[in-house]
């Protein structure tokens, strides 16, 4: 990872400007001390640590978007700011984004002087599980914190476009925080989400697929192959779900029954409504069909789907087909569950630098 963040560097070195009177120091483009910035709750001292290319407090015309990108299980912010920079660097896009990787300490992870810990469990920090170490706040709260630093005119005057984004267990965070923020109408910012590579999703309903079609798990990891392997597959139906072994199928985050942390007080008639409302891209890797990275395997999760790639495209089909959303899903070609791979291919650029 040092090589590569010394290429990126090197690449990006040129683009650097000094600060002076009227100019916009350049880009942070490495996930080092530099790049570390403080996201404060209120008036203090609770606060939570994000990378980011450009100060959040520091007046900037030049930004008119900022990519959001969440981390998976491991919490790694600093892997998922080099690949978001990455990114930004093969779309033109470093000069004009402002890339942010949220820290969401967890677990027996380090924290810092007043910094919030996270929760794992049932419900974690992956779908706005409350803080232990910070009651009330969540891990939705930050996000929608950042947004608001985003959505400042003070500070970015000629920032337009936010997106949300993450990769597996990030991406996670991103499908329920997509249904859930209640920052998304924030005037002045039009917010998008992309939502890449799963284990499982928030289920608007207490159906689930069928184990036939693209859902038979026989052959589920042939999918990638032949002539539809790069194609969205629609071959599901769908119907009633019941396994002991899975009795909780449909709680949050599963689904929407019994709604907890940043969605308790809120209805699933709401979320279904504010999911199929708000703008999301469903990335999906070609070859993610095997238990790797993380798959999970629990009853709750098998029920969505074999693989991550079939659970994915069965829910895009549902949503979209039969609740009417407008979403979009992209087959990445010849990825797996590599956050990397997902991120700096040419394909998926118009969707997180829009």
């Amino acid at each position: 990872m040092t090589s590569y963040l010394l290429v990126l560097a090197g690449l990006i070195a040129p683009l650097r400007a000094m600060s002076s009177a009227g100019v916009v120091a350049g880009p942070c483009t490495t996930p080092t001390a530099p790049c570390e910035r403080w996201v404060t709750y209120g008036s203090g001292p609770a606060r939570s640590m994000v990378y980011a290319s450009f100060p959040l407090d520091a007046t900037n015309p030049t930004i008119t978007r900022a990519l959001i990108m969440v981390h998976g299980a491991g919490r790694n912010a600093d892997h998922y700011f080099a690949s978001a920079m990455a990114a930004a660097f093969l779309a033109g896009a470093v000069e004009n984004t402002i890339v942010i990787a949220p820290r969401l300490a967890a677990g027996r992870d380090s924290v810092k002087a007043n910094e919030v810990a996270w929760p794992e469990g049932p419900n974690s920090w992956r779908s706005g599980g409350v803080s232990p170490s910070n009651p009330p706040l969540t891990s939705f709260d930050f996000v929608d914190e950042i947004v608001r630093r985003l959505a400042d005119k003070r500070v970015f005057p000629n920032l337009a476009k936010i997106v949300v984004a993450g990769h597996s267990a990030g991406g996670q965070f991103a499908n329920r925080y997509e249904m859930a923020t209640r920052v998304h109408g924030t005037p002045g910012v039009a917010i998008s989400y992309v939502v890449a590579n799963p284990s499982s999703y928030a289920w608007p309903s207490d159906v689930r697929p069928l184990p036939t079609g693209n859902a038979d798990p026989v052959g589920a990891d042939k999918e990638a192959l032949g002539p539809n392997g790069e194609k969205v597959n629609s071959d599901f139906s769908f119907g009633p779900f019941s396994n002991p072994r899975a009795p909780g199928y449909n709680r949050w985050p599963a689904g929407l029954d019994s709604l907890s942390g940043y969605t308790a007080g809120m209805s699933a008639e709401q979320l279904r409504r504010q999911l199929v409302e708000r703008p999301t891209t469903y990335l999906l890797g070609q070859v993610d069909v095997l238990p790797l990275g993380g798959f999970d395997s629990s009853p709750n999760a098998m029920a969505q789907g074999p693989t991550r790639r079939a659970r994915g495209e069965a829910f895009f089909k549902y949503v979209t087909e039969v609740l009417g959303a407008r979403h979009h899903a992209i087959i990445v070609p010849e990825c797996g569950h590599n956050d990397r791979c997902m991120y700096t291919t040419d394909v998926v650029f118009p969707v997180i630098f829009p």
